[in-house]
């Protein structure tokens, strides 16, 4: 949550908004630092029969040897090198005037120049798929908004939020909670850009308005709460599969929900405290 790059639903807001990578850094970095600690306090509550010190394990990780892991170093030492400058590009876009699409592929052709991979191995390493998956989502929402249904969805919102703009945020942050724990928070944000576009609108809001706000944090932390809330934690449960450690669906909801519920609530006093409190 905490940066541009972070979770594909910061990426959609950024590009409808016009925020960049320091906006994100400025407004939820601190947001996301605090949560990071209630996290680890929540842990600590949650799985404080299992975090209990194992000697025979301890010895096992003691015995890791971590440059084994590191096949390449020349490889290595390019990427970190090549990472530096591509997040100096997302740092500097109010100098440089580059989209961060175009920062991250500059980035990944001069990494392919720079290293001795072959393209074909690389290309093949694209997750074409997902791309394919996203191009159908957006332009299905493209053709929702051409005939006029995001418009309609927008007005109604509008109609019921009126100029109340601590409502407006509180309601789009805790449907988009709700709705990005069910749905995916991806395909959630590819439909709810828009109209939040168009409420920011209604409001005479800028691009850094609350409701973007609101949206972007209740997303990534609504991703939270369900196995395919997010394609992170769908990622995580194959790992775990291979890792002959499975974790179902529900067992993975039962503490999802706690974790979200904590975080959004938490959130919610944020954004009360940072844009209306002082206003």
């Amino acid at each position: 949550m905490a940066a541009l790059v972070g979770d594909p639903p910061n990426i959609i807001i950024a590009s409808r908004a016009g925020l960049t990578f320091n906006d994100f850094l400025v407004h939820l970095a601190p947001l996301s630092a605090l949560l990071m600690l209630v996290l680890i306090a929540l842990c600590h509550r949650m799985f404080r029969t299992a975090l209990r010190y194992d000697e025979d394990r301890a010895a096992d990780v003691m015995e890791l040897e971590e440059r084994e892991a590191i096949h390449d170093p020349v490889l290595l030492a390019q990427g970190l090198v090549v990472l530096t400058l591509v997040i100096a590009g997302f740092v500097l876009h109010p100098v440089l005037h580059y989209e961060p699409s175009i920062v991250a592929l500059l980035g990944a052709g001069l990494l392919v120049g720079l290293s001795t991979a072959r393209t074909g191995d690389v290309l093949g390493g694209v997750e074409w798929p997902t791309l394919a998956f996203f191009g159908g989502l957006f332009i299905m929402i493209g053709g929702l908004i051409e005939t006029g249904v995001i418009g309609q969805v927008s007005q109604a919102l509008a109609g019921a939020i009126g100029d109340n703009e601590f409502a407006g945020s509180m309601l789009m942050l805790g449907t988009s909670a709700v709705l990005s724990g069910v749905i995916d928070n991806i395909p959630y944000l590819a439909t709810m850009a828009p109209i939040t576009s168009e409420l920011v609108t209604t409001m005479d809001g800028s691009g850094d308005h609350v409701l973007w706000w609101a949206l972007a944090i209740g997303a990534d932390l609504g991703g939270n709460a369900t196995a395919i809330g997010a394609s992170a934690n769908v990622v995580v449960l194959g790992i775990a599969e291979r890792n002959r450690t499975p974790i179902s669906f529900w067992q993975f909801t039962k503490y999802g929900l706690v974790v979200t519920a904590v975080t959004v609530t938490i959130s919610a006093a944020y954004i009360w405290l940072r844009h209306f409190a002082t206003a």
